[in-house]
């Protein structure tokens, strides 16, 4: 069983930086791709980011690109997610996810794992 506990999320003003972090326990993190998703207020889960076990391959959605970077490192079977120039927009509930593959997905049904997701406001 694989489990993902995210930290890292807060309250920032507009503009401003956050860095999440998901730890995960179990093996084989380095086959695993991993992913970003993030759920707004009323609103259903949103692709933010995912990253390939070998870490060698990202894709951002294009709300976030050039503003948020998905990294990994599997010495220490942890994902993060640098948030700069944070928006109001981007207030929500922030999930990490994991997969068996190793293939990136932008498809929130093709992850297996979830973690319970950590709040992030950003105000103006």
């Amino acid at each position: 069983q694989v489990q993902l506990v995210e930290s890292g999320g807060g309250l920032v003003q507009a503009g401003g930086s956050l860095r999440l972090s998901c730890a995960a326990s179990g093996r084989a993190f380095s086959s695993s791709a991993m992913g970003w998703f993030r759920q707004a207020s009323g609103k259903g889960r949103e692709f933010v980011a995912t990253i390939s076990g070998s870490g060698l391959y990202t894709y951002s959605a294009n709300s976030v690109k050039g503003r948020f970077t998905i990294s990994r490192d599997n010495a220490k079977n942890t994902v993060y997610l640098q948030m700069n120039s944070l928006k109001p927009e981007d207030t929500a509930v922030y999930y990490c996810a994991g997969r068996r593959g190793p293939s990136t997905s932008i498809n929130s049904n093709d992850y297996e794992y979830w973690g319970q997701g950590t709040q992030v406001t950003v105000s103006s």
